[in-house]
């Protein structure tokens, strides 16, 4: 027996709040990360930095090598993004735009507290570059869920391959599980939870998914999340008439690209510890380990209250990788590290945000 859902179709989906968008694009909204991460790496500083090793430390050609191999992952990164980015919206912009438009994306990322993201953001801005509202909700629900997807099914298979020892040293097994390794089976099992739901709602039974959603915002204590629930569900409707028009190789494509981007992330990590830590081991199995803590590292701080994770990161870095790098040295690699993969989105929002506003704004008195 079919029980009727007691939604109306006379409901209009709900609107994204552009108000709210807007706000993360605010030159201004780098302070509070700027602040917060550099009071972190001073404490750090004061509390382990050892001048000796780094008087003792030979700067030579091998190291440049290897910081500009990690300077070289984050050059990927982008590009992959900006390539999906183009494939998941039918080659919609020419690659300079796409380019620009993922600098905004990160930006908002990065001015976001890790468990908000900034994916209001990224429907205000290419509602902006002439998408309909149909193809801006599909391309940022859709990469949000392909980014689960990967990041779930990648971290499996590392904890079947390497086994506890990715969430920390000396985690041989999980009966030596400690907070690090509460938090990261707590964050894991929520990203399974939630990137099953939303696989299933885009690809096999959309409406289900829509009719429980719509339930939860009827609940009172959830109230405070009623509109946010009810946008969603109907997103989770629009997306998935979308991409069941899609061919097998669109989705291959797409995951390709976030499998890039994701992997060249993780293994800036990689580079940087060679260049300062060169006797690390260069086995593959070493290699694998500190490419998994990378990423176990990331899910924990992944629910962070701070914009982009900023602070929280720069305390777990030394102890996450505590058994390859000496502490005294892990500051330096954190701060290299955060360089080229955080702060310099927010100085390159800086710049590249008022120009696209530019932009948006002649374009909207030209149509006038």
């Amino acid at each position: 027996m079919k029980i009727k859902t007691p939604i109306s179709h006379q409901h209009e989906p709900p609107q994204h709040d552009e108000t709210s968008a807007l706000k993360y694009l605010k030159a201004s909204r780098i302070i509070w990360p700027m602040v917060i991460g550099i009071s972190v790496v001073i404490w750090i500083i004061s509390r382990q930095l050892d001048l000796d090793a780094i008087r003792g430390f030979d700067l030579n050609i091998y190291t440049f090598f290897w910081i500009s191999m990690a300077m070289m992952m984050y050059v990927l990164r982008h590009l992959f993004y900006s390539w999906r980015l183009r494939i998941i919206t039918d080659y919609a912009f020419s690659w300079l735009k796409a380019i620009q438009l993922i600098v905004i994306w990160e930006f908002s990322t990065a001015v976001s507290p890790t468990s908000v993201g900034g994916a209001g953001v990224a429907i205000y801005l290419l509602s902006k570059e002439k998408l309909s509202g149909a193809k801006t909700i599909s391309v940022v629900l859709y990469s949000m869920v392909i980014d689960t997807i990967f990041f779930v099914s990648a971290l499996i298979f590392l904890a079947l391959t390497i086994g506890p020892i990715m969430v920390r040293p000396g985690m041989l097994s999980f009966s030596d599980i400690d907070g690090y390794g509460v938090t990261f089976l707590t964050v894991l099992f929520f990203m399974v939870t939630y990137g099953s739901i939303f696989f299933y709602g885009l690809f096999i039974n959309p409406r289900a998914i829509k009719r429980i959603l719509i339930i939860l915002s009827r609940i009172r204590f959830l109230g405070r999340f009623r509109k946010s629930l009810r946008t969603t569900a109907y997103d989770v409707m629009t997306t998935s008439a979308e991409i069941k028009k899609k061919p097998f190789k669109f989705h291959i494509s797409a995951f390709l690209c976030t499998m890039g981007a994701w992997t060249v992330r993780f293994l800036a990590i990689n580079c940087l510890i060679m260049a300062f830590v060169p006797e690390v081991h260069r086995t593959l199995a070493d290699q694998a380990t500190i490419f998994a803590r990378g990423m176990a590292m990331h899910t924990i701080e992944a629910f962070s209250p701070t914009p982009g994770a900023a602070g929280v990161i720069e305390l777990l870095f030394g102890g996450f990788f505590s058994d390859y790098i000496p502490m005294g040295m892990a500051v330096i690699i954190v701060v290299l590290w955060r360089l080229m993969g955080y702060y310099s989105y927010l100085f390159a929002g800086v710049m590249v945000i008022p120009v696209w506003l530019k932009q948006i704004s002649k374009q909207k008195k030209e149509h006038e």
